[in-house]
């Protein structure tokens, strides 16, 4: 909607899967054609109100100009747009391996934008890439910007949003239900026999689904008649570092946990080098339970506890299930990857 008109008399909704155009921008902001395209090209004089009209019909519609010159735009880019929020973590090379394996003899070639967790990063990396019209788009996770999913709906390509399956999808979702895991997580320890839980935590703004696994724990405990005795939160990212400083910091409050749940494997392993340098036996002690199925967590002298989920896969597949089809469905599609527990020896 501008100014209580709908986008060529209807809905965008009836035109679901079909990338917005230049003449529906031009009809929402009473302008012709050229005038927007002026407008978003900077060219030429133009009047302050007409480009306010034009940009609010831009930003309502999700319209992205196309960079594709000439008879290159029908022929399409050959690319697939790829946006994970880091590369540094060695969760999401995993899933870039997968996709790079779904791609080869494609013919077609990734393109990798990587966000660090900023979902303002994300809307400009979506909108340059969209610029390049992909033959389609992987994008980690559910949380973006209005702007963002606005962009992404109105490109009428493929979108597979990976990682989780705890929301509904533009298109569609490849992953895991990261509450379900922490549900599992829980159950499984407390099947081993253990009740005075602690946790360990990063920063759940930039990692929603590690408040999913949170709050799948929360729910078995309650379940089960039981609660977090004590939780340690670092406010930032994830890494071996923090884990061992937040567990120190739980333990000299609460020395009785039996068993402490870390956000992830990276804060895990941080966990188990401060007990080595304390001398804190593991199982015995305390037990610690993390969350990826990390190889440097497999390594370490007493195997880490956690769950593995299948990152290779979720990137392979996402690309298998885009590009069995070019138009996008009417309906969302969600594919469970699945996870399995690790039994490792430190819970």
């Amino acid at each position: 909607m501008l100014g209580g008109r709908n986008i060529g008399g209807r809905k965008r909704s009836s035109r679901q899967g079909a990338s917005v155009t230049l003449a529906e921008v031009a009809e929402l902001a009473e302008v012709s054609e050229i005038t927007v395209s002026r407008i978003l090209r900077n060219k030429g004089p133009v009047a302050e109100a007409t480009r306010k009209r034009v940009m609010a019909a831009v930003e309502a519609t999700g319209y992205v100009p196309n960079r594709l010159a000439g008879g290159l735009a029908s022929a399409g880019s050959g690319l697939i747009g790829v946006i994970v929020p880091s590369l540094t973590n060695i969760v999401f090379p995993e899933v870039l391996r997968g996709i790079h394996a779904a791609l080869d003899r494609s013919g077609l070639q990734p393109v990798v934008g990587v966000t660090g967790y900023d979902m303002e990063a994300e809307e400009h990396l979506v909108e340059a890439l969209l610029a390049w019209k992909p033959q389609a788009m992987v994008i980690a996770g559910f949380d973006h910007t209005e702007r963002t999913r606005r962009m992404l709906q109105a490109s009428g390509v493929r979108i597979a949003e990976v990682m989780e399956i705890d929301s509904k999808p533009i298109d569609i979702a490849v992953g895991l239900s990261h509450r379900q895991a922490g549900f599992d997580t829980g159950r499984h320890l407390i099947e081993r026999g253990y009740r005075r839980f602690g946790y360990v935590g990063h920063d759940w703004c930039a990692d929603r689904r590690a408040r999913l696994r949170y709050d799948g724990l929360a729910a078995c405990l309650a379940e089960h008649g039981l609660g977090l005795v004590d939780e340690a939160l670092f406010e930032g990212p994830s890494s071996t570092i923090a884990g061992r400083d937040m567990l120190a910091r739980l333990l000299a409050r609460q020395p009785d946990i039996d068993v402490v749940v870390f956000s992830n494997d990276d804060m895990a392993t941080g966990g188990v080098f401060h007990c080595i340098a304390a001398s804190i036996r593991l199982k015995e002690d305390v037990a610690i339970f993390g969350f990826n199925g990390l190889d440097i967590g497999q390594a370490l002298p007493v195997p880490l506890s956690t769950i593995r989920s299948n990152r290779f896969l979720i990137g392979r597949t996402a690309i298998e299930r885009i590009l069995e089809r070019h138009e996008r469905p009417e309906g969302a599609t969600i594919v469970d990857t699945g996870y399995e527990i690790v039994i490792g020896g430190t819970a």
